[in-house]
């Protein structure tokens, strides 16, 4: 596989990942505002742009942040590179470029996504935002069901799902942090309604919500914390993103080297150990040597700032060993 193809099919699965976390943060957070009958709105809206890593680019363009400046920078503000109406035009793009690699109808419908996020962004009123994040929600599942149904399971597959999860662990970890910073600071709030309500938007921010009440009764921080960073078994912790990127990553890796019958590579000092290969582990030790526990009692923020430093340190090492060669080489 030629390394264009590579990052086309990495950088597509990422922008449709990323996408839909956006549509999920916003849709949680206007009835979490319902909910609450919040009307400090900064309060309430800023922590996403937090979250979204975009924080120095909104207040650049925007004086605060108030649900309609929020909703169009995340949405529709094609001068910010991660919000969903750039995201999607990124992911049409790299589709486009790999269109004999992936699934027919998932072109089609990826190229579908594109227009109708096109046509609502010309709207001067969106009153309708909940059936747009919705749509998005809807069309993304219906890409990624038929990646799953009808990809073959080779080095595009692993590396569609490598970045899927990258980008599904960085977004948790952002959210968590956040929200980790934002809530706890005020006593009053600790184990009270309040606290429950805004951790569990919290959860269903992504998708986490039922799971969640399945393995614990009571809504706190110290078990959502535990639930999206550690559990192995559900698709949206942290723990359950790293280890599946990489099983994919070492899938990749042997897939190159029993094509080519080659043990070492030429950008490794290992004959074993590419630098993604390292960088992964890595990550994986991070959370593998560490607990809940102790993670609260050293600093949620500086433990999740250390592993965004990690996650980076893995993209740029995914780039070096498999996206700026010209073709992946292991002799």
């Amino acid at each position: 596989m030629l390394s264009r193809v590579a990052n086309s099919i990495y950088w597509m699965s990422r922008y449709l990942e990323r996408l839909d976390s956006i549509s999920r943060f916003i849709n949680v957070n206007y009835f979490l505002m319902l909910e609450k009958a919040a009307t400090d709105e900064p309060t309430q809206w800023g922590p996403l742009i937090f979250a979204s890593g975009d924080d120095k680019l909104f207040f650049e363009r925007y004086k605060k942040s108030d649900e309609k400046s929020v909703i169009k920078f995340l949405s529709f503000d094609e001068e910010n590179p991660n919000s969903i109406i750039s995201c999607v035009k990124n992911a049409r793009e790299n589709a486009r470029t790999v269109r004999e690699i992936i699934p027919t109808e998932q072109w089609e419908v990826t190229n579908e996504l594109y227009y109708y996020v096109k046509d609502e962004a010309k709207k001067k009123k969106h009153s309708e935002l909940q059936d747009f994040y919705k749509a998005i929600k809807a069309y993304n599942n219906q890409i990624i069901g038929l990646i799953h149904n009808s990809l073959t399971h080779d080095q595009a597959w692993h590396f569609l799902k490598l970045a899927q999860y990258l980008e599904r662990a960085d977004k948790i970890a952002r959210l968590l942090d956040v929200k980790y910073f934002s809530l706890l600071p005020n006593p009053t709030y600790v184990d009270s309604p309040y606290d429950a309500i805004e951790w569990g938007a919290v959860l269903k921010s992504v998708n986490a919500f039922q799971m969640y009440r399945q393995k614990y009764h009571r809504i706190n921080y110290e078990n959502v914390s535990e639930f999206l960073i550690y559990d192995r078994d559900f698709p949206r912790s942290m723990s359950f993103c790293v280890n599946e990127a990489f099983n994919s990553l070492n899938k990749i890796i042997a897939i190159i080297k029993e094509d080519e019958g080659i043990k070492s590579c030429k950008n490794s000092k290992s004959s074993s150990e590419i630098p993604a290969e390292r960088r992964m582990k890595d990550l994986k030790y991070m959370l593998d040597s560490n607990d809940t526990k102790n993670i609260l009692a050293i600093g949620l923020h500086e433990f999740i700032d250390d592993f965004q430093m990690k996650l980076n340190e893995v993209d740029e090492a995914i780039y070096n060993s498999f996206f700026a060669l010209k073709e992946f080489s292991f002799t």
